[in-house]
């Protein structure tokens, strides 16, 4: 499957781009299925399954209340997050469905919301809606989150598209190496590579409009996070730290306040912690390349932007388009699914992305683009997944920051080299994926291990 720039980068809420966007998204289908297939207004009840880690951490990672807007037509893109916890609690109250948003059906949350211990074999994160008429059931379909909001019907699985119906990108890759030759080949950087690439499936004039729409996106999210006080909701009572960091930040430099030689580092670790309260909160925000991962591309590319004063929308543009060649990478030889191979996969992947678009913008060649890419997803190998609480707050949000610094060292690491080095990135996500395999289920978006286990300890 040829993966786009906007396959990786999607505007939705949080909290999680598997758990929440996914799962919404699916749900928005179905009910446009039944639409198409004329079958609303036979509707007299729907049925939602939820498998492995959905049902696991669905409850905190709002997956139940994700599958039932989806029912009533929203989509995470579209959706005022202000308007969700009213839109529940009518439901909840009136124990009426809009399905579709048209179309009002019973709905008895504790009958018809099921979260099941039970797994499917295809992926950990599955779903299946039913929707059952008087005769019995009209439309049924199995859906999987496989990560960063991609979702995939049983029925493509059962019936894969053929390669000849697909739209090919004209240096199509499938791995670091082959992407390395094409930029040598055609004398191409990454981000021009991923460009040509791009307009196999629209214009160039789009495709910057797109990029500087999810620019957009992060930016709002950052702002919003750093003027947003309070407590975090999900019961863990975490506080958002954002907004007094960033005033902090705003006084250093004024007479009579002591600054840091680490300025610059406080501003990163203030954008990812900006990006993720957010996130925790049900904001609005962009997956990069998932919700769980979501403030570590924009706190880079935040960081770049604010000290680089040469820095404009081409950069911008660069940046994305370059990180998305690494973060196609990932998906298609690994996974950037917490349930399928840990956080390795999510904090990871998106480190690895970050240090390609900044190495990018930075001048890098190809190699040392590469390099970096690598640099900063191998130390990132082994990262489980284990939310306290099935929240993505502890320790999401702080590993976000974290990351985030890495991914700029990484860059620094790798521009003072020449793009030669032992261990390719190619091998690096490839291990990726078998340290996945290895893992227990406990380490996987489940929180049955880890910190989940010593935090409910002590």
């Amino acid at each position: 499957m040829a993966i786009s720039v906007f396959d990786l980068f999607k505007i939705g809420i949080g909290p999680s781009s598997s758990h929440t966007v996914g799962p919404m998204r699916a749900a928005a289908t179905f009910a446009q299925a039944l639409r198409e297939r004329g079958l609303l207004a036979q509707v007299q009840r729907v049925e939602v399954r939820l498998y492995g880690s959905l049902s696991a951490t669905g409850v905190g990672h709002a997956t139940d209340r994700a599958c039932l807007l989806g029912l009533m037509g929203q989509w995470p893109d579209q959706i005022d997050p202000h308007s969700i916890e009213p839109r529940i609690a009518q439901l909840l109250q009136e124990r009426c469905l809009m399905l579709d948003g048209r179309q009002p059906v019973d709905f008895d949350y504790g009958r018809d919301m099921l979260l099941l211990d039970e797994s499917l074999a295809y992926h950990p994160n599955a779903m299946t809606l039913n929707a059952e008429g008087e005769q019995g059931c009209l439309f049924s379909q199995t859906y999987y989150s496989v990560g960063g909001g991609f979702i995939v019907e049983q029925a493509e699985i059962d019936a894969p598209q053929s390669s000849a119906e697909q739209v090919k990108p004209p240096y199509e890759f499938s791995s670091a190496a082959e992407l390395l030759s094409l930029c040598k080949q055609h004398d191409l950087s990454v981000s021009q590579l991923m460009m040509a690439n791009e307009r196999a499936w629209r214009s160039e004039d789009d495709i910057r409009a797109g990029l500087l729409k999810i620019w957009a996106a992060m930016r709002e999210c950052v702002a919003n996070g750093m003027r947003n006080d309070g407590i975090l909701p999900g019961g863990l009572n975490v506080k958002r730290r954002a907004a007094r960091l960033h005033r902090s930040l705003q006084e250093v430099g004024k007479p009579n306040v002591i600054g840091s030689t680490l300025s610059a580092m406080e501003w990163v670790n203030l954008f990812a912690l900006a990006v993720n309260e957010e996130n925790a909160a049900g904001g609005r925000m962009v997956t990069a390349p998932t919700n769980g991962a979501a403030g570590i591309i924009p706190a880079v590319l935040h960081y770049y932007m604010k000290f680089n004063p040469s820095a404009c929308d081409d950069d911008v543009v660069a940046f994305l388009l370059a990180a998305a060649a690494v973060g196609i990478l990932c998906k298609k030889n690994a996974s950037i699914s917490g349930a399928e191979v840990g956080c390795q996969g999510e904090v990871g992947s998106a480190c690895s992305m970050a240090a390609a678009g900044l190495a990018e913008v930075l001048g890098a060649t190809a190699p040392q683009l590469e390099n970096a890419a690598e640099i900063a997803l191998e130390h990132n190998l082994g990262l489980t997944c284990d939310p306290v609480g099935g929240l993505v707050q502890i320790p999401c949000i702080e590993r976000n920051a974290i990351a985030a610094v890495k991914a700029i060292n990484a860059v620094q690491m790798a521009l003072r080299g020449d793009g030669e080095h032992f261990i390719s990135l190619d091998r690096v996500i490839r291990t990726m994926r078998d340290t996945g395999a290895d893992m227990h289920a406990n380490y996987k978006e489940t929180s049955r291990g880890g910190l989940a286990v010593a935090y409910v300890e002590c």
